[in-house]
């Protein structure tokens, strides 16, 4: 499902236009964002856990070249599936 397959979902699921939806995911999505980059992680109901986690330096090899390169630290979102969730798909 993608972006404008969620606005449709939700607009059914509330009974209101897609017009009326599109904020609402795009409010949802915002305040997603936001809680990761000021708090660091965002827990999504009986879905998971949305988490920044840091990624160790690493060294890594150049596909064309061979070369060896160095891949520096950074930070990356992680998204950790509920309980409920892994049993729901399995």
């Amino acid at each position: 499902m993608n972006k404008q397959g969620l606005i449709t979902a939700v607009a059914e699921k509330l009974e209101i236009t897609k017009k009326d939806a599109a904020p609402i995911v795009d409010g949802v999505f915002e305040v997603v964002l936001e809680g990761l980059v000021s708090e660091g992680e965002v827990t999504l109901g009986d879905l998971g856990k949305l988490q920044v986690v840091e990624r160790a330096a690493r060294t890594a090899r150049n596909p064309q070249s061979g070369e060896s390169i160095e891949v520096p630290a950074k930070n990356a979102p992680k998204f950790k599936a509920s309980k409920k969730l892994r049993e729901a798909v399995l």
